[in-house]
């Protein structure tokens, strides 16, 4: 996953969680910030975590994901340098609906040609589509405007659920997009 890192000398980096209720947003970004995972109720507002990785100071913002709520993610858009979206990969009724909303994300000006990276939340769940299966539901490889990758994961059981950001850039650009490995 590529993108330019702030040059401020703090290197503080904005990380918007998105998608849609009972993904696993709070889980993430629970599992991100090591705190434990076993009293989470959904989110009915905004969750914020600023997380130290590598010299990095990450600023994640978890929105919530109810149909109520979703008007109001325009609000956080602005400053964003990487945008994660989390689908719950074992709730197949719902991926037409988490994939109408990811269009229209990708379509926010504020978000434009913003990395994006999706996590095929809840792999640890024998119905859960594979991340492979999950990007073609979701017609990623008709992105142009951005990176984006696609990374299975359980936050759940943390597995997949890593920040890996290298001090000197954050990202050296890829020919081709990825359905699996590191965040950045």
């Amino acid at each position: 996953m590529c993108f330019d890192p702030p040059q401020a000398p703090e290197q503080e980096v904005r990380l918007l969680l998105l998608g849609l209720d009972n993904a696993g947003k709070t889980t993430v970004l629970k599992q991100l910030a090591a705190e434990d995972i076993s009293h989470i109720t959904p989110t009915q507002g905004f969750n914020i975590k600023s997380v130290q990785s590598a010299g990095f100071k990450l600023n994640v913002w978890d929105i919530g994901g109810q149909r109520k709520i979703r008007p109001y993610w325009r609000n956080y858009f602005e400053n964003t340098d990487v945008l994660i979206y989390v689908i719950d990969s074992s709730d197949r009724k719902r991926f037409e609906e988490t994939s109408l909303e990811l269009a229209e994300l990708l379509e926010e000006e504020k978000l434009a040609t913003v990395p994006l990276l999706i996590f095929a939340n809840k792999q640890d769940l024998m119905t859960a589509a594979p991340a492979s299966e999950l990007a073609e539901s979701l017609r990623l490889h008709t992105i142009r405007d951005r990176m984006w990758q696609v990374q299975a994961c359980s936050a759940l059981t943390a597995e997949g659920i890593q920040v890996n950001i290298e001090t000197d850039t954050v990202c050296k650009p890829k020919k081709s997009h990825s359905t699996s490995g590191d965040i950045f």
